[in-house]
């Protein structure tokens, strides 16, 4: 392993899961990215091999939760030999948005997010930062939703 220490920002997009049988390890992979851009988006996979700290990652942790990891980041060797951020301390920055009782679906197209609720019509886009983009009538409607935001941005207009 590497000596140093690295601490990184990242969103779990998935499922924990156990490292071994027992349960006293849990695995994970953190998606880093340093811009707003899909394109630089990074998958770390990442190992906690302390046992009350697995059992944490492996109870508490949801997908979508924004987290803060430090550890040591072990670089292959050789070919076929797999990146690995050995976890020492994990926190949760921030957890995922609440989710209502009716069937509610986040997703994202590039740099858009969109959220499908079960009860409406309607489709909410917003950019990855934050930014509003505007309410689809309809899924269908999404595509020129996103052609008139792109516009007024290239255009300057709001």
């Amino acid at each position: 392993m590497n000596d140093s220490i690295i601490t990184l920002d990242g969103f779990l997009d998935e499922e924990t899961v156990p490292g071994n049988a027992q349960g006293t390890t849990a695995r994970f992979r953190l998606t880093i990215s340093p811009s707003d851009d899909t394109i630089d988006e990074t998958m770390l996979p990442c190992l906690v091999t302390d046992p009350a700290l697995a059992f944490s990652a492996l109870t508490e942790l949801v997908p979508g939760d924004e987290l803060r990891i430090t550890g040591h980041l072990q670089l292959p060797q050789s070919t076929g030999q797999p990146m690995c951020l050995y976890v020492l301390t994990l926190e949760t920055l921030t957890p995922p948005p609440a989710q209502s009782t009716s069937e509610v679906r986040i997703e994202r197209n590039g740099p858009y997010i969109y959220v499908f609720d079960a009860d409406h019509t309607s489709v909410p886009v917003w950019t990855e930062t934050g930014t509003w983009v505007g309410i689809a009538d309809d899924a269908a409607a999404i595509t020129q939703l996103l052609a008139d935001y792109e516009r007024r941005q290239a255009t300057g207009s709001s």
